[in-house]
């Protein structure tokens, strides 16, 4: 399996991306995800590679070290005690998906890869397929930590898209995935992770 992302798929005004979306990525990291994908596809096509392609929303939960990101850098800020910083103007909007539930999706991709040939090269979207902004993932968080600190909006991110999120209705009919976490549940499981490992 390779492990893409929704980043693969790069701006669109068609909304939600679904599996068959051109894969158009413009930033050195998104680029690198549609090539990563195409060339696995290719290997399918060409080879009769047994490879799928994995494209998730945003993963979050406990265990990430990269303060950069939304999460768990809000949380860490909140748990100092400092207003949590947000880049954008907040209006950014993402799919989130829950690490162990992304974790469920991978394993049961890779049973259906064994037995099921018509899978060969299939990209699958996984995602809540609930679109949700940036500010609202900080308000959750102010939420779930009992916390009355005030966003530090700053509006500095430049290049960032407005909206991405994924249709995973493949994954549903064809693999029977549901998510299990969510978001709220999820955010709550994060919080607690990092207040025991802090």
């Amino acid at each position: 399996m390779v492990a893409s992302s929704d980043k693969a798929y790069g701006p669109s005004a068609r909304l939600p991306y679904r599996e068959d979306h051109p894969l158009q990525g413009r930033s050195p990291y998104d680029v690198s995800k549609s090539c990563a994908d195409l060339i696995a596809q290719a290997y399918a096509a060409t080879w009769s590679t047994n490879v799928c392609v994995v494209r998730c929303g945003n993963l979050f939960g406990g265990g990430d070290r990269n303060f950069n990101r939304l999460v768990p850098g809000v949380i860490r800020d909140v748990m100092s005690g400092r207003r949590p910083v947000l880049r954008s103007d907040g209006s950014p909007v993402r799919d989130y998906i829950y690490a162990e539930d992304a974790a469920r999706a991978y394993l049961l991709l890779a049973s259906a890869m064994r037995t099921d040939g018509s899978l060969r090269g299939r990209p699958f979207n996984f995602s809540l397929e609930a679109p949700t902004s940036a500010l609202e993932v900080v308000t959750l968080i102010l939420e779930v930590m009992g916390s009355d600190l005030l966003p530090d909006i700053r509006a500095t991110a430049t290049r960032e898209l407005k909206e991405q999120y994924l249709d995973a209705s493949a994954a549903r009919t064809t693999l029977g995935w549901q998510p299990e976490v969510p978001l709220a549940e999820g955010m709550k499981r994060t919080v607690d992770w990092y207040a025991a490992h802090d």
